[in-house]
């Protein structure tokens, strides 16, 4: 392990893979999306809401990821390589556990939480189908998100991108059978859906943990995992706990937001879901920059390179604030069209065309969210973005979408120019905070022969 250093690491080297697998994962959703609105757009609004409750799960199960990808990193920079794959086991066990208590919380309360969505009453049975199923398994999606994160710190992107494309294969095959019943399938809607989901995931989940063994046939100290040192798990919360909270407020604010548009109307929150659906197409490349720069970082941070690490940072906001820029006036010019896709609803499609329009002012914003955030976690200062983010994120955000929206009728474009907003603000904070290398006196690599234990 000691050879894949930092040398042999580049930003597209590793950008490409995660750009791919993040477009993939974003086309599992789209085909969702696609293949229901030939169905319905009830069904489609159902999944939306439903999906907006899971991706706060996902958040939860995020904060070990997140904290297992710069650990991870920071210690192959320091050449520790036990350290590294001590900290892999630690936290495939710990979301194993924590994956299972989520699933059966959502699997019990997801009326609950439906009714808290104050969803339509025509939503609600195809909602409580998705939610119980896709949700019920979502210990599945954690193992996955921990286990692609340990193999991309250790540069291993392309394999959980190839694994992302078995699952996409798998789960459109899946719609296809249950939503359009052919050779005798039931058609099954939503429920389909769902088990396609489901099963996707499984199958996936299955050939990622066979890809990391074989990377690692002798590295991952398994039969250790209680003897553990105790310091792997304090820093992964130490990292996980507060990068969770910032993922954690962008949710609730997102879950609230929509729960405002929810008393608009079901044509709204389709409206939004088409769009968001769009736009997420926008932002990949920011994603996909934010993910590389952060494993680069997290090297640099490692091997104790802090200028190194700045100017890598930088650079990285540079391009992916001129790709999201170029990417938004490209799909604005095309809204029309791609609206034509998803729905023939006249309403739907005028209304999403202003919408991509305001997202070329809107994504330059969230690029410095996507690339500086990661990088002041990669470095490990954790807390500030977390601080800033809730205040920013309700705010800003929840706030403005309330009063510009709900007080003063402007809908979907009033919440639209709060998120302009919330992105710009928060975005120039991280910036200045990025300048002031405050980051630079915070890591979290320990020495290897610590003898506290789990």
């Amino acid at each position: 392990m000691k050879n894949n250093s930092t040398k042999k690491l580049t930003l597209f080297a590793l950008t490409w893979p995660i750009f791919i697998e993040i477009s993939l994962h974003m086309l599992m959703g789209n085909a969702d999306t696609l293949m229901l609105s030939q169905y319905s757009d009830n069904s489609v609004a159902a999944v939306g809401i439903s999906n907006q409750i899971l991706s706060l799960i996902i958040v939860m199960f995020g904060f070990i990821a997140t904290g297992t990808a710069i650990l991870i990193a920071q210690n192959i920079g320091a050449e520790k390589p036990k350290s590294a794959a001590e900290i892999s086991v630690i936290s495939l066990a710990a979301n194993l556990g924590f994956g299972i208590l989520l699933s059966v919380l959502l699997f019990i309360f997801d009326e609950q939480l439906l009714h808290f969505m104050d969803i339509p009453a025509e939503l609600m049975p195809e909602a409580t189908t998705y939610l119980q199923i896709v949700g019920g398994l979502s210990f599945i999606q954690a193992l996955i998100m921990t286990t692609g994160a340990i193999l991309r710190s250790y540069g291993y992107t392309k394999d959980a991108m190839y694994v992302t494309l078995g699952m996409n294969v798998i789960n459109i095959v899946g719609n296809y059978l249950f939503i359009f019943g052919p050779f005798g399938f039931p058609i099954l809607g939503v429920q389909g859906v769902a088990i396609s989901t489901g099963v996707s995931r499984l199958i996936g989940l299955i050939i990622i943990l066979i890809v990391l063994f074989r990377r690692m046939p002798n590295a991952l100290p398994i039969k250790e995992l209680f003897s553990l040192p105790k310091a792997h798990i304090q820093n992964l919360l130490r990292i996980g706990i507060p990068s969770a909270g910032e993922h954690l407020s962008y949710n609730g604010s997102q879950l609230m937001i929509t729960a405002f548009i929810a008393a608009i109307g079901t044509e709204a929150i389709t409206t939004k879901v088409y769009t968001q659906n769009i736009m997420m197409f926008i932002f990949l490349f920011a994603v996909a920059i934010g993910q590389g720069t952060q494993i680069l970082i997290g090297h640099m941070i490692g091997a104790k390179q802090y200028e190194k690490a700045y100017r890598r940072c930088i650079r990285s906001l540079k391009l992916a604030m001129t790709i999201s820029l170029i990417m938004a006036i490209s799909f604005s010019l095309f809204s029309s069209q791609l609206f034509g896709i998803f729905t023939d609803n006249p309403d739907i499609i005028a209304l999403g065309t202003i919408l991509i329009l305001l997202t070329i002012v809107l994504e330059p914003g969230r690029s410095f969210n996507l690339v500086i955030i990661n990088a002041l976690r990669a470095a490990g200062d954790v807390r500030y973005p977390v601080y800033i983010g809730i205040a920013s994120m309700w705010g800003i955000s929840v706030m403005l979408s309330y009063v510009l929206g709900i007080v003063f009728g402007l809908g979907l474009i009033g919440v639209w120019i709060s998120f302009i907003l919330d992105e710009w603000i928060r975005g120039l904070l991280m910036l200045r905070r990025w300048k002031s290398r405050v980051w630079s006196k915070k890591h979290f690599v320990h020495d290897e022969k610590s003898s506290s234990t789990l």
